[in-house]
């Protein structure tokens, strides 16, 4: 978690134990999506979820299609996604950033399938090196891999 987390000190009594948690990986960036994958591997084991896949895609942009198919094979609870999309000299960042955000999230708001959001969004390799760090240090994969357990929860609970 980052300092400075203001989410509620349940988290500590969270786990993932009977919850099938699918992830979702774009190729594109490889080395650093890796860093973030095992962080999601790490958290998701930590938490006693069980892991389907890593399910991987060429790059950011098809990530919200492969969730849509994950989503709606009855064989998740919730989903977590990891990419990095490093800003360029073109407008190809903006245009693959806001597609992945928005098709990601439209795809868990029509399936009702949680999706942890570990795609890192940056202006350069370094940052994205902060953001994946390994165990006991930041890391967006496993970050996002507790809120897919968190929503998956809460989810459970509304139903």
């Amino acid at each position: 978690m980052a300092s400075g987390d203001n989410r509620s000190q349940s988290a500590s009594s969270l786990t993932g134990k009977g919850l099938r948690i699918g992830v979702v990986r774009a190729e594109w960036n490889a080395e650093l999506v890796n860093r973030l994958v095992e962080g999601i591997r790490r958290t998701l084991g930590d938490l006693g979820a069980v892991t389907v896949g890593p399910v991987s895609v060429a790059g950011c942009f098809e990530l919200p299609m492969a969730c849509k198919a994950l989503a709606t094979s009855g064989s998740v609870d919730a989903l977590v996604v990891a990419g990095v999309v490093i800003r360029g000299e073109t407008t190809h960042y903006e245009l693959v950033s806001e597609g992945t955000a928005s098709g990601i999230q439209a795809v868990q708001l029509e399936t009702g399938i949680p999706i942890g959001f570990g795609v890192l969004t940056v202006e350069s390799v370094d940052q994205a090196l902060e953001r994946s760090q390994g165990p006991g240090e930041y890391n967006v994969g496993a970050e996002a891999a507790q809120v897919s357990i968190e929503m998956a929860r809460l989810v459970e609970a509304w139903r």
